[in-house]
Formats: C-alpha cells, structure tokens, sequence
C-alpha cells in the first residue's frame, strides 16, 4: 500500500503537537496543559491509525474483489487491528 499525502500531512501535524508539548514543558507551562495537549496529541494518532487501517482495508479489497477472492477476512483483521491498537 502507497500512503497519501493526507496521512502524511497527519503525521506531519502530530509531529507538531509533540513538538509543541515539548516546548511546553520546556517553558514550565502546568501539568492540566501539557496533559490536555498530550491527549489532543493521542486523539490525533488514534484518528491516524483509523485512515491508515480504513485506507488499507478499501485497497486490500478492491484487489480482492477484482481477483474473485473474499473480503470478509480482510474486513476482521482490520477491526483486529483496531481494537489492538486501543
């Protein structure tokens, strides 16, 4: 699978938040802020991974579908994979 320029640009943002947490804790901000910007931060990846493993899913089956295969193990390993990744 090729990942888009939208996860990307996702991770790229994440990588900002931490970036930015970093330098919240750095100029001694409190503990309820860096908190709050962590979980923004946490919420930002879960989404992240949602695209990734929905993006997979649809690719993985359009191949299947075009090759005459099932799809609903490809649709079990990807809620697999979610709920693991909680």
């Amino acid at each position: 699978m090729e990942y888009n320029k939208e996860i990307k640009n996702r991770l790229r943002r994440i990588e900002g938040q931490i970036k930015g947490v970093l330098g919240m804790m750095e100029q001694g901000k409190d503990c309820k802020s860096v908190v709050a910007q962590l979980s923004a931060a946490r919420n930002a990846i879960d989404r992240a991974m949602a695209v990734i493993v929905s993006s997979n899913l649809e690719h993985c089956i359009r191949e299947n579908v075009e090759k005459g295969e099932q799809t609903e193990h490809l649709v079990k390993e990807a809620v697999e994979l979610l709920v693991k990744s909680r």
